[in-house]
């Protein structure tokens, strides 16, 4: 992928890999400004739930399952007019589950995601081709399942810890 438009393969000589950074302002108490890398795209104001936030905003939760239901959906329409199927307007319903672990902390347990893509009755059996491959292209749902390797640093705190455990 070439580093400014994941779109278009990268020539030889970078590296195999895109990487986008955006970032959160907070805005007051649980709520945070996403500021997105390209210019175009407007912010996003998230919030926590009543009683730790003001539900002013999705979360963090409601995010994460648009990503999933976004992705597959893309990726799905994608597949169908790859197969010249034409298909739409498509609707999709992303069900989360969450229950706390042994340690009381609140976890997404399961995502359950229904798509309707509205395929006229001429191309369903060309569509069903696309069953067995737009999984595979969702880089959100893919990237989940197999796990995600997720680096945190807190800047001023780092070398209090190697301190404190000393």
């Amino acid at each position: 992928m070439n580093s400014q438009n994941p779109d278009t393969p990268s020539p030889k000589s970078e590296p195999p890999f895109y990487e986008f950074t955006i970032e959160l302002d907070q805005v007051e108490d649980y709520a945070f400004r996403v500021r997105f890398d390209k210019e175009q795209f407007p912010p996003l104001d998230m919030d926590e739930p009543v009683p730790l936030g003001k539900d002013s905003g999705p979360n963090a939760s409601r995010v994460l399952a648009a990503a999933i239901g976004n992705c597959l959906s893309a990726s799905l329409l994608f597949c169908a007019r790859k197969g010249r199927v034409e298909i739409g307007p498509i609707r999709t319903k992303i069900s989360v589950r969450t229950a706390r672990n042994e340690r009381k902390r609140l976890r997404i347990v399961g995502v359950r995601v229904e798509i309707d893509p509205q395929v006229p009755e001429p191309d369903r059996q060309q569509a069903l081709r696309c069953l067995d491959l737009f999984e595979d292209y969702c880089v959100v749902t893919q990237s989940i399942r197999q796990g995600i390797p997720v680096e945190v640093s807190v800047k001023g705190l780092e070398d209090l810890r190697v301190t404190a455990d000393k």
